[in-house]
């Protein structure tokens, strides 16, 4: 799957789409590049255990950014209002994207 914006590619995106993939979500892992979606949240999690740190972006319904945040490990988020689904992606990602809130992503299926 691919994250666009405005149809340019952002990068490979996976989405958690079971239980056991949404609580593991990027633990284990030294480094990740590309985009990990998990939907149906309201926006909090954790970063316990992880071995790097995070850029975070809280999405609506629509997948519009509603706000961004770096997460450090062993740290949290609190529930964002709106948010649906929360993308995750090494520290440094979303500036390289130059994402920000109120811009609108997509997701293209690879298949």
């Amino acid at each position: 799957m691919w994250l666009l914006r405005d149809g340019e590619v952002l990068a490979a995106a996976e989405m958690a789409n079971s239980l056991v993939s949404r609580n593991k979500g990027l633990l284990g892992r030294s480094g990740y590049e590309g985009a990990f979606l998990i939907p149906h949240t309201s926006g909090a999690l954790h970063s316990f255990g992880m071995r790097f740190s995070l850029d975070v972006a809280f999405l609506d319904r629509d997948l519009a950014v509603v706000d961004t945040v770096h997460l450090r490990p062993w740290h949290m988020t609190r529930p964002r209002r709106r948010c649906r689904t929360v993308l995750e992606a090494q520290s440094g990602a979303f500036e390289r994207w130059r994402l920000r809130p109120g811009d609108r992503l997509e997701l293209h299926d690879t298949r």
